[in-house]
């Protein structure tokens, strides 16, 4: 062990002082909190296996104390600090969400405190996740509830999550509750995935396509142009549309790549000030592919968040919010007005499909108005898989197809010129 390795300074005797008064306000009282400086460790246990974790202390003396008597033979313990990262450097990875909250809940299920599991947790994961999860504990430490602890990070935990998770804390349920946000979360994960993917491969064949055109045109075109060139023969015209392309390409390949960036930044500034309008194009596309991900986005969530307690007019708030179109948004939420003033919901959607509607109508009767949304929202999963798959199996052909065409044209503007040079020449 290095010699000096955990020297106390008077700096960090002070550090309790100095840093670790947390102040928050209960019916407009101030109370002070002295929480514990967390240190990080790397040791090794008594048959030999290394051991990594976090401990709370009073110093770094305090720290390797305490180490030792949990039967540890401690080789590096470090103060852990917090970096506030800045936006472009901040890890935030939302993938681990579903994840977190199914290791939270299976954790309080088998009776573990909170506040333990969330060291559990936030000794399993690194970077930024570590520091929320360590910050939501001291939180919950200093008095407050899970719920309010996790509001203090909106940019990761969604709305309706932390109204879920203050519905389950006041009905006794947290851990059902968890349990219902991480089968609710992965199923919304999974559907995100299959949107990914119906993406990346338009946009791969696309970038390939780009690729592929411009090694022609660069490289390959100008050195097979040049025997034209040198013949100082009429060249038909398919051939000197090439050629000008195929200059343009050589000579001003930056006007190309500036105007393929302008455009991405333009796109997305304009899709910024017109949202509604490009979401009301969406909606009206053919093929029902985005109809049928935004109408299962909202039943899934409706249904979610009233299965979890939330009154009707909250759960329509929200789930407008998770939708994802500004203009189903709008029209969710004046239907959530005229609920408010007493009319029916199925009476106050508009634009929504009849079949929807009248189930939606059939659940309010019956009082079976969650089982509904949630046989709606798997019959919408499965319509846009099935729309997805399709939509796949016809753009694959296409983009061959139109590749081929493309590189069936430049063959066919280099071949001609020779065939009239070989007409020529007998």
């Amino acid at each position: 062990m290095p010699k000096g390795e955990y020297k106390d300074t008077p700096q960090q005797r002070l550090w309790g002082i100095e840093n670790l008064i947390k102040k928050f306000s209960i019916f407009n009282f101030q109370f002070a909190i002295f929480v514990m400086p967390i240190f990080e460790y790397k040791g090794y246990r008594v048959d030999g296996t290394e051991a990594v974790g976090t401990i709370e202390a009073d110093g770094l003396r305090d720290a390797v104390s305490k180490i030792k008597e949990s039967g540890l033979l401690p080789k590096e313990v470090n103060e852990y600090v917090r970096r506030e990262k800045g936006v472009f450097f901040k890890k935030r990875d939302a993938a681990l969400l579903p994840a977190i909250t199914r290791q939270l809940s299976i954790l309080l299920f088998s009776g573990v405190p909170l506040t333990e599991a969330f060291r559990s947790l936030s000794e399993e994961n690194k970077g930024y996740w570590k520091e929320t999860l360590i910050k939501i504990r001291e939180g919950i430490e200093g008095g407050s509830s899970l719920s309010r602890a996790m509001a203090e990070y909106k940019d990761i935990f969604p709305e309706f999550y932390i109204n879920m998770v203050a519905a389950g804390e006041a009905s006794g349920n947290l851990g059902s509750v968890l349990s219902r946000l991480s089968d609710f979360l992965e199923r919304q994960d999974a559907v995100r995935h299959k949107v990914r993917a119906a993406m990346i491969y338009p946009i791969f064949m696309v970038c390939v396509g780009f690729i592929v055109l411009s090694f022609l045109f660069t490289l390959v075109v100008p050195k097979i142009v040049k025997i034209f060139e040198d013949t100082r023969s009429s060249l038909p015209f398919i051939t000197i549309v090439l050629i000008a392309i195929s200059n343009f390409f050589r000579d001003y390949w930056w006007v190309i790549a500036a105007v393929i960036a302008g455009s991405i930044i333009w796109f997305k500034r304009f899709r910024q000030k017109n949202e509604l309008l490009i979401d009301n194009i969406l909606m009206k596309m053919p093929g029902n592919i985005i109809q049928s991900l935004y109408f299962s986005r909202f039943t899934r969530t409706f249904g979610f968040l009233l299965e979890g307690g939330l009154p009707i007019l909250r759960a329509l708030e929200l789930s407008s919010v998770a939708i994802g179109n500004k203009m189903l948004q709008a029209k969710i939420k004046d239907a959530g007005r005229k609920v408010a003033e007493g009319a029916k919901l199925s009476a106050s959607l508009e634009g929504f499909p009849p079949v929807l509607l009248q189930l939606i109508s059939t659940g309010e009767k019956g009082g079976r108005l969650v089982e509904v949304l949630n046989k709606a929202a798997d019959s919408y999963e499965e319509d846009f898989s099935r729309r997805v798959q399709r939509a796949l199996s016809l753009l694959e052909p296409s983009m061959i197809l139109l590749m081929g065409l493309i590189v069936g044209v430049i063959v066919f503007a280099v071949l001609l010129p020779i065939f009239q040079l070989n007409q020529i020449i007998r």
